[in-house]
């Protein structure tokens, strides 16, 4: 898996996890149970982890989506 974004924002969160989900392309929240550790102020970002097949397609999501400063670079 690879990273595809890494934010703290839980709009976008849910947002790409949606646009991802539409497309039938699987994906992983990581880090999201760290706000424990944060106490849920949420400054500890969560990683949005994909299969490296599905990147290329992703990514093109994203950008579609106008969101394209969220993609973490290769």
């Amino acid at each position: 898996m690879i990273e595809l974004i890494r934010t703290n924002d839980a709009v976008i969160i849910s947002f790409v996890e949606s646009l991802l989900r539409d497309a039938g392309i699987g994906c992983f929240v990581a880090d999201q149970n760290m706000s424990v550790l944060d106490g849920s102020i949420g400054i500890l970002p969560r990683r949005i982890m994909i299969d490296e097949d599905d990147a290329d397609e992703a990514r093109q999501l994203l950008t579609d989506a106008g969101i394209e400063h969220e993609i973490r670079q290769k």
